[in-house]
């Protein structure tokens, strides 16, 4: 049973059925040749629900993921990222946040992609959501931070810095992604994992992903990096040469939290 909550601004989606095992994957960035290899890994696993994390857009087959998403045959559970977000104010017109040049030629590019329905689907999408897993207890999803979907941190960023958001959450774990590297840390009383990135890692090719009950299992997909980026290419997109060589060859995940280090929890300041 789902229901939702509103708590100020945030939109809370809450699972009241115990859940045995859940995949978690985010940032799938319109990469759908990764998303395939990852979805029958997780066809395996037997889970009871995939739990998309956000930023399945923009990416250069971003129709196309959400296709793939839709057509499941197992339960879905969806949280916006702030890729979603940007791709909707563009559509609406309305920007609340500043971003580089490229990343709004993605965006732009993606927003052209998705079909009305498509739009429909993520404008649906909650920002955070909550479910019950065994072995595990009460788990927070969101994409950035519980307190701002385009919020970074990462497993550099000073605890004593994250603990007044995280420690007063009350949930076994938090689950988050956005920054596309995957951890394993422990704030205060609260276990914070990220999921990483299925279509644009940092540190390794492939795909990073998390399947959680009973236990908290990070997960790498190798997949045909070269097919996929070629096929990337061929879409066309705004920036499909710049996401086929982030595919091929992501950036090294030591030189990503040196540059994320300078952005980090600014939405707390």
């Amino acid at each position: 049973m789902l229901w939702e909550l509103e708590v100020g601004s945030w939109e809370f989606v809450v699972n009241s059925q115990r859940l045995a095992r859940v995949a978690a994957i985010y940032d799938i960035h319109g990469n759908l040749p990764a998303l395939e290899s990852v979805l029958q890994e997780i066809h395996t696993a037997g889970v009871d629900l995939v739990v998309v994390g956000g930023d399945v857009v923009p990416g250069p087959l971003s129709h196309e993921v959400i296709a793939c998403l839709a057509g499941l045959t197992r339960p879905v559970s969806y949280i916006k990222g702030n890729g979603e977000v940007a791709v909707l104010e563009q559509l609406a017109g309305t920007f609340t946040e500043a971003l580089p040049l490229q990343a709004r030629a993605s965006i732009r590019a993606a927003a052209k992609a998705l079909t009305p329905e498509d739009a429909a689907a993520l404008d649906s999408w909650p920002m955070s959501a909550t479910l019950t897993i065994d072995g595990i207890g009460e788990v927070l999803f969101c994409h950035g931070t519980p307190r701002h979907h385009n919020e970074i941190f990462t497993v550099a960023t000073p605890e004593d810095a994250l603990f007044p958001i995280f420690d007063p959450l009350g949930v076994s774990l938090v689950v988050c992604g956005h920054t596309h590297m995957p951890f394993d840390r422990w704030i205060g009383r609260t276990r914070v994992v990220n999921a990483g990135s299925v279509g644009l890692p940092f540190g390794s090719p492939g795909a990073d992903w998390l399947l959680l009950g009973p236990g908290i299992d990070l997960r790498h997909t190798d997949y045909d990096t070269a097919a996929a980026a070629a096929r990337l290419r061929r879409t066309g997109f705004a920036d499909g040469d710049g996401f086929a060589k982030q595919v091929l060859q992501p950036s090294p995940a030591a030189q990503m939290i040196e540059v994320f280090s300078r952005a980090e929890l600014r939405y707390g300041r």
